[in-house]
């Protein structure tokens, strides 16, 4: 049997998934080698500080210079996470023809472009796997096994963080600071945890699942977002008594506008119906559902983050890569080819939910059913109950029928300014 040629490896960033990643290169050498038909050499990896001690890491492999890394290296990982210098450094790695493997969805989502042109110009490959839901192999799907297929919508629950959140407030009845300091107190959410729950991280990879799904150049910067952080408990038991769950569903699909082709798109908080399949994941979990025009509904579900489930991915794409590298191809090339603009948020068609607090007074119903029908948004269906608190009050739960984000807002505008209504407790979309 002929010796395989051996693969140099060149790690940036030792974090959780950096290491997880180099002791499974150690631990299953044999077999990953078997796999990718080539020896894979962890030749160098990148850190901050070489003098701290990385269990199950050999320290003389430990650098500070990522140039060094870099052009040790035939294959490139970069896991440092951020902007710079990741970005730089996947570009010089890409610039000199060496393959990347990254999970860096915030670079992607805001230079992917940058670094797809990069690759095909210098005929590198580039590979991102654990930019999106970890372990899931949703990226994959899409550039690869649903390539015959036309992607009609993306829907999911790409942020585990998010959906650890909510699910605490659904099952325990807890505020939104109770769950996220449980969060934190078990490592699901970070001691910053503004990308989470402000809902950016999820809008990263709701930009790179709308590119790849809908061969069209997609930022960061087309994604409105909403997070979560104003989610209250009250919001959730309302939610569950109309039969709902909350969750942080980022959605990217084709619409129609005036007879062109457009994408829509948003990551919010969104009450999904309880016979809906993102309705019963739970804990830190990620689920995307797509729909296709020839096989249907898909869905692709598991461990979202972590070091072990984000470590599989990142070695899927190595093992790819190696195989390339040894037996020629080359990872799927940026497919563009679509060109589909951006619909603006305002002429997004949705249903909402509004729970409003109201003078319970004889005109009441009529001041409200007349503000949506001078807006244009019909009501599906109403409830009204009193108030716990203030005997002259209501509470009233409205939802609608479909009507543009623009008519909605102009009807909150409209609620605000009356004086029938005491106060908006919370609005959100219904899928």
């Amino acid at each position: 049997m002929a010796q395989k040629q051996d693969v140099k490896i060149g790690l940036l960033g030792a974090g959780t998934v950096g290491l997880q990643v180099a002791r499974i290169l150690h631990d299953q050498q044999q077999e990953l080698a078997a796999r990718a038909g080539a020896n894979l050499v962890l030749s160098a990896v990148a850190v901050r500080d070489t003098s701290k001690v990385r269990e199950g890491l050999d320290q003389s492999l430990l650098t500070t210079d990522i140039d060094a890394v870099i052009n040790s290296a035939d294959l490139v990982i970069e896991l440092m996470g951020g902007l710079e210098p990741a970005r730089s450094a996947m570009l010089k790695a890409l610039e000199a023809g060496k393959t990347v493997v990254t999970g860096n969805k915030a670079v992607l989502a805001q230079y992917g472009p940058e670094l797809y042109e990069t690759a095909a110009r210098t005929d590198a490959n580039l590979y991102f796997e654990a930019a999106v839901a970890g372990a899931v192999p949703v990226v994959y799907g899409l550039r690869e096994s649903l390539t015959g297929d036309r992607i009609n919508k993306v829907l999911g629950i790409v942020n585990g963080t998010t959906n650890y959140i909510l699910d605490q407030m659904t099952t325990h009845g807890w505020s939104y600071e109770q769950a996220l300091h449980q969060a934190q107190e078990l490592g699901y959410a970070e001691a910053d945890p503004s990308a989470d729950v402000g809902g950016r991280d999820a809008a990263a990879k709701c930009a790179i699942l709308a590119s790849l799904a809908f061969h069209t150049r997609v930022n960061l910067e087309d994604v409105p977002v909403k997070g979560i952080t104003e989610v209250s408990a009250q919001d959730i038991k309302q939610a569950t008594e109309s039969g709902y769950a909350v969750k942080l569903l980022a959605r990217a699909e084709r619409v129609i506008v005036e007879g062109e082709e457009q994408i829509a798109l948003g990551v919010e908080p969104t009450l999904v119906p309880q016979s809906h399949p993102l309705a019963s994941i739970t804990g830190p979990y990620n689920a995307i559902v797509l729909e296709t025009e020839f096989a249907g509904r898909l869905m692709f579900y598991g461990a979202g983050a972590g070091g072990a489930p984000t470590a599989s991915a990142v070695l899927s794409d190595v093992v790819a890569g190696a195989n390339h590298l040894v037996s020629g191809g080359h990872a799927p090339r940026e497919s563009v080819y679509a060109a589909l603009p951006i619909c603006e948020p305002g002429r997004v068609e949705t249903r909402r939910q509004v729970r409003l607090e109201v003078a319970d007074r004889i005109e009441m119903m009529a001041e409200i059913a007349k503000i949506y029908a001078v807006g244009g948004v019909s009501i599906a269906s109403l409830t009204q109950s009193p108030t716990e608190t203030v005997p002259t009050e209501a509470t009233l739960v409205i939802s609608t029928h479909r009507a543009q984000n623009s008519q909605h807002d102009g009807i909150t505008a409209a609620l605000a300014k009356s004086p029938i209504v005491h106060k908006i407790a919370s609005e959100m979309s219904i899928e």
